[in-house]
Formats: C-alpha cells, structure tokens, sequence
C-alpha cells in the first residue's frame, strides 16, 4: 500500500501541477516533452536588468550565460557553472532557466549553464566528460567576460548534482583547481538500497523504481556502477575536496545519497553546510512560493555567498 506522506497543503498542491503535465507515452521522446512543457509552465519572467545569451563555442557542448545587472566587480565576476537535473536523460538549458536567473540576479554573479549530452543515447562518461569541458573553459577564461577566477563554484540538482560532485573528485584526482564550493541539491550519489529508498520507495515526483530506471540508462554497464566519477559515494577517499552545500527532501528516495555525502566529507575534512529539507519533496526547487521551499534557498544563498566572498 502506498505511504501516505505528510506534505503542506501548497507541497500537495505542488507535487499536483507537476504530475498534470505526465505523459502516458513512455517513450523517451513523449516523456522529453512532457518535462519541457512542465518546466516551461514553471519558469517565471526574467528578472528586470537579466542578461541571458546562448553561446556555441568550439569544442564545447552548448551553454548558456546569464549575467546580472550593472557592471562587474573591480576583480571581475564571480561565476557558477550550472549542471541541471532530469535523471541523466532529460532536460536542457531551458528546464532550469529559473533557477539559473535567480542565482544570478540574486547574488550577482555569472552563472554557466551546460547542455550536456544525455542517456540512454550519451551514457557515461558523456555528460561529466561536458562538464568537465566547460569547467575548464569557465576556469580558462574563454568568456567574453572579466572573471575572478578565485570566485567559481559549481552547482547541480540530482543528476546534475551527481555531475557537480564527480567534476570536483575528478578535478582533485587530476591535481586541476576546484570550484570554491560544490552545491548539490537533493544529488544521485550511489545505487545502494538506503533507508530513504526504501521509506520513500513511492515518493512523490521521483520514486526508487523511477530512479532504477535513470541509472540503468546513464550505466547501462554494471561494472561502472563502481566508479566514483559515475556515483561519487564508491570513491574510498573525499580528503581534499572542496567545501560543499548538500540540501536534500524529507521524502524523496535519494535523500540518504546527500546525507551520506556530506557525513563522509566532515569525516574527511571537509566543510560541508547541510539542509535537511524538512516536508520537501525531490524537483521541489520549482515550488519557489512555498515557505518550506523558501528555507533551502535562503540555506543556499546564503552558503554560496559566504563560500564566494
């Protein structure tokens, strides 16, 4: 019998509008559709003064700038690149345009948002291969844009958060600079049968049969389930790592992944700020008006800022 999860009458209402927009076709190119349509009926204007551009650089996957208003800082912009959500098999720059306007209205900063390839067509490595191609033309100066290169951090929600985090191992690995902060918000880190997948096995907008399904597609091959920079929670060691913000949801099956991360990192030396994300669900993020919702980006913007300044 299904759980029946304690969630506010606006979460509820949330997790309704979202589910209206499902498609019956499981094909993957009903269900492309049918997240762009959801995204879009979620993306609010444009923030006054917002400067949004499309960039097609050699070499690199497409990206997507957005740049605050007024001029930048005597020492340059301090930047994020944006790596966004949808399983490893949905989504694109336009599914987390929201989030990416208002952290750069909100803190004033660039904010690089990568189109990476996607599963099942593009498994691994392809999307952290992009990333990592961004990351290092972000660090490298290949904007048309004064940069503090001192001042970069790195953000993602679930799949995207799984990229953020296996960019800064892979970085470390490699002896490469890390971002000043790796932000994950509610991130797939691992496949192992957590508490949380089994008390949210059924959870609103993203169920542990849900995710089987995407980590399949993204690791069609079981022996890369044991890699690091493909579930960053099989890597034996996270001394060295750059401080992190991990804000995960009370009911989503992934919430054990963030908590697990984040304990290992503070065992490892880390710093770490944690959200718990008392009655939130996973994709919560787009439930901007909600108070409970309100909390993890205050929690957010407040770790970012203080990680950038």
């Amino acid at each position: 019998m299904a759980r029946e999860y304690p969630l506010s009458a606006g979460m509820a209402d949330f997790v309704a509008r979202t589910r209206a927009f499902a498609s019956a076709d499981p094909s993957l190119a009903a269900q492309r559709k049918a997240y762009s349509r959801m995204a879009a009926a979620f993306t609010p204007p444009r923030p006054p003064g917002l400067r949004v551009s499309d960039l097609a650089l050699a070499g690199l996957p497409p990206l997507r700038l957005f740049r605050p208003a007024g001029t930048p800082p005597a020492t340059g912009w301090a930047a994020v690149l944006f790596l966004h959500g949808g399983g490893w098999m949905l989504g694109d720059l336009d599914s987390h345009a929201f989030f990416c306007a208002e952290l750069a209205a909100r803190l004033g900063l660039l904010v690089l948002a990568v189109d990476y390839r996607l599963a099942p067509q593009h498994p691994f490595p392809a999307a952290l291969q992009d990333s990592l191609t961004a990351w290092r033309a972000l660090q490298g100066g290949a904007l048309d844009e004064p940069l503090d290169r001192t001042r970069l951090a790195v953000a993602g929600d679930s799949a995207g958060g799984n990229l953020a985090a296996a960019l800064c191992l892979a970085l470390r690995d490699a002896g490469e600079p890390q971002p000043r902060v790796q932000v994950l918000v509610y991130p797939a880190l691992g496949d192992e049968a957590t508490d949380s997948r089994v008390e949210c096995a059924d959870a609103p907008l993203l169920s542990a049969a849900d995710m089987r399904v995407c980590i399949d597609a993204y690791l069609p091959d079981p022996l890369q389930r044991h890699r690091p920079l493909a579930l960053p929670l099989r890597a034996h060691d996270f001394a060295g790592l750059t401080p992190a913000f991990v804000g995960v949801a009370e009911f989503d099956p992934l919430r054990d992944d963030g908590r697990r991360y984040a304990e290992r990192l503070r065992r490892d030396g880390v710093e770490v700020d944690y959200f718990p994300g008392p009655g939130l669900v996973h994709g919560c993020l787009r439930a901007r008006e909600l108070p409970e919702v309100d909390r993890l980006y205050e929690a957010l913007f407040e770790a970012l800022a203080r990680r950038l300044d």
